[in-house]
């Protein structure tokens, strides 16, 4: 018991020294490819902090246990727009651009809902798996286009923008998102096998662990990356973080999961948590554009949210 305790601990160390050097190398690779902290914040930090999710829902899926690893993507994305951006905010309001409205939250909402359509004949096989693997590479590949362009045109423009120098070698900048990801990645092993080990003591069924326990475990690198770039006022990094995550988290990890081994769809998990995801992600949406941004009660809004919802599959 005291072992799990102290590796408990020990994982929730590595997850905050993690996300502080992947938000440090992410924000300076920003600056020296010419590209936004948001579309880093979609591609390279969503990507790093979604590896806990992958190995969680890939050993699931191997083991038999299809609830653990749907769950907890499915879980992860709704922590990640209630909880995580809920907690954000609160610390430091998120100001939205124009691109989370016009391209990213409808990216968003648009894989959330082929999931669903997917799942209803009760299953997600390999041609599904790769289907979603194409529209992410397609996904990426147009963003970072994009946002090289748009920092082109204002540059060329001679436009007021705010572009400081990075201080560090590009060997150290990839260090920095190495370890960083390294550190998210044995963090959220370590959390999530001490506090999943206490719930299976306690009896409670797989579906309940995965939306709850592995759920919120495996999101605490986009917790922790989230709440490291409200505090150093990357707001654009923290928003970009959590919304690139849930596209990943579907189109990447059901994605390689599902090539790997079909995943099988409970009743419950269809008609009950999917709609949450559903629903959660549609709220989001009045939230980013009142006022242009996600404000401090927004994000109080959002995590009474998220404790309802918990409060109800725990129930």
């Amino acid at each position: 018991m005291l072992l799990s305790i102290l590796i408990l601990f020990i994982g929730l160390a590595a997850l905050i020294l993690g996300g502080d050097f992947l938000v440090k190398g992410s924000s300076s690779i920003a600056l020296r490819l010419k590209i936004s902290p948001l579309v880093v914040g979609l591609t390279v930090v969503a990507f790093g902090t979604s590896v806990p999710e992958l190995l969680i829902s890939v050993k699931s899926a191997l083991a038999g246990s299809p609830d653990l690893a749907m769950g907890n993507v499915i879980g992860s994305n709704i922590c990640n727009l209630a909880m995580i951006l809920g907690i954000s905010a609160i610390i430091s309001p998120i100001y939205v651009q124009k691109n989370s409205l016009t391209i990213d939250w409808p990216m968003t909402m648009g894989s959330s809902l082929l999931l669903y359509l997917l799942v209803r004949e009760g299953f997600v096989d390999s041609y599904e798996g790769i289907l979603f693997i194409s529209i992410l590479v397609i996904y990426v590949v147009f963003i970072v286009r994009k946002s090289r362009r748009d920092m082109k045109v204002v540059r060329n423009l001679e436009q007021e923008f705010d572009l400081p120098k990075t201080q560090h070698t590009l060997l150290k900048d990839l260090s920095y998102i190495l370890l960083g990801s390294a550190g998210l990645y044995f963090g959220a092993e370590w959390f999530v096998g001490s506090a999943q080990e206490f719930a299976r003591q306690l009896g409670i069924e797989e579906r309940v662990i995965g939306i709850t326990v592995l759920a919120i475990g495996t999101s605490l690198p986009e917790l922790i990356t989230s709440t490291v770039a409200s505090f150093k006022k990357e707001t654009d990094l923290a928003l970009g973080n959590l919304m690139g995550s849930n596209i990943f988290n579907i189109l990447s990890i059901l994605g390689i999961t599902s090539i790997i081994k079909e995943i099988r769809v409970s009743d419950v998990i269809l008609n009950t948590d999917i709609i949450w995801m559903l629903g959660v992600t549609l709220v989001v949406l009045p939230l980013m554009l009142t006022r242009r941004k996600v404000g401090r009660v927004d994000g109080l809004i959002l995590l009474l949210i998220y404790i309802f919802y918990t409060y109800t599959v725990v129930w």
